[in-house]
């Protein structure tokens, strides 16, 4: 594993600023050194493919994650999290009841023949409650359209609704069209957007999480069972959903959780449901397959040093808050780096730990990891004499690690 230093420029006081590239590379024992063996990482033919540890933060698979696909169904997930904070934020309540218009009832419900319904009769109202069993249980196309109407009057506006809150969530290549997922104009999305929208549902409305789980409903007296076409299939899964397009094919969103350790995985371009499910499982599986949890560093380790601008002393000990626990490959052979990034030098005085930038696992996919680092010890302001050298320094030299 090799070890790399990186300061990003800060404003030093009224006079100075720096601009540091690389400040130091030094080898560290060897943990992780060349490149993994095809015998001990995933194999997938899926077109794309998206394997994440949300406790950790560790990507642990990715293949083509920002190309951009049509999600069909899929995009209902992203229709549960949009109703989902609206609940969080007052502009909708549980109990509330929405009136069941004709659009809705013709486009979405039995009459449209455009697939699965909640059977919702047409200017009946059913509560928010109800429509979010009907839209998670059924895949009902009237439940989304009901939905969007009774919150923003109608589906173009919350189609803006959903894509606001994706932007905001992190979802940067996705954007929705309507809260079905069937439109002439698609929505459009990523397999690592689809996973951030996974962390996002767990994370922040883990109180309506399980209702992706629920194993059937009734409504207008007509049973159905859950339509996630995932459920049941993969050991432990719990959520999410599943979508097809006719020219993009068949999509997945999994999460499962086993032993306290869980996964989210995003697939898309398969060529059935069958293909899907498939491949789906092969990616899943590969989380307790080919990776394990390695320990890098220990809360409080020194994992390298900062300088120091104007202090007392030249440099700080940069330590990890907790414990730098990453899902990496089992094999023997791994290529990984690490990476430190802080914002610097760091203006004295000092306290003792102040955040002080990130550490970063970086893999032959991009940045895999990350976590924060702070301050291991306090420095003091230095006398002015120090003060102006290091400032001369800056000025004609920059930092020099």
């Amino acid at each position: 594993m090799r070890l790399a230093v990186f300061a990003t420029p800060s404003r030093l006081g009224r006079v100075f600023s720096c601009f540091l590239t690389v400040l130091l590379t030094l080898a560290l024992p060897v943990l992780l050194v060349q490149q993994a063996r095809a015998a001990e990482t995933i194999v997938t033919k899926a077109p794309m493919a998206f394997l994440y540890e949300p406790s950790s933060g560790t990507i642990l698979f990715a293949k083509a994650p920002d190309q951009t696909f049509v999600p069909g169904a899929l995009a209902k997930v992203m229709t549960a999290a949009t109703v989902f904070q609206a609940l969080k934020d007052g502009d909708l309540k549980l109990d509330q009841l929405c009136k069941v218009s004709e659009h809705a009832w013709r486009t979405g419900g039995a009459p449209s023949g455009r697939g699965a319904t909640m059977f919702a009769a047409i200017k009946s109202e059913v509560s928010v409650e109800d429509l979010l069993k009907g839209l998670l249980v059924h895949n009902g196309n009237d439940s989304a359209i009901v939905l969007a109407e009774c919150l923003d009057g109608s589906e173009q506006a919350f189609a803006g609704r959903m894509t606001t809150l994706a932007q905001k969530i992190g979802m940067t290549n996705s954007r929705f069209a309507n809260p079905t997922g069937y439109a002439e104009d698609p929505s459009q999305t990523t397999v690592r957007d689809q996973a951030r929208l996974a962390e996002y549902i767990l994370e922040s409305h883990a109180d309506l999480y399980p209702m992706f789980a629920i194993p059937d409903f009734t409504w207008n007296n007509i049973f159905q069972r859950n339509k996630n076409p995932l459920l049941g299939e993969i050991r432990n899964l719990d959520g999410l959903g599943g979508g097809a397009d006719k020219e993009d094919g068949y999509s997945g969103l999994g999460s499962v959780d086993r032993n306290g350790r869980r996964v989210i995985a995003a697939v898309a371009g398969l060529t059935s449901d069958k293909h899907r499910l498939q491949t789906l499982k092969e990616v899943i599986e590969g989380a307790w397959e080919y990776f394990t949890i390695k320990t890098l560093f220990t809360a409080g380790e020194t994992v390298a040093d900062g300088r120091v601008f104007g202090g007392t002393e030249s440099s700080v000990p940069l330590i990890s808050r907790d414990d730098v626990n990453v899902l990496l490959p089992r094999g023997t052979t791994l290529d990984y780096r690490i990476r430190v990034v802080y914002p610097g030098p760091i203006s004295a005085p000092v306290e003792k730990g102040q955040p002080a930038g990130e550490i970063r696992v970086i893999g032959k996919d991009g940045i895999v990891y990350r976590a924060p680092l702070v301050t291991g010890a306090a420095v003091g302001e230095g006398p002015l004499i120090g003060r102006a050298l290091d400032g001369l320094q800056e000025l004609l030299f920059g930092w020099i690690g």
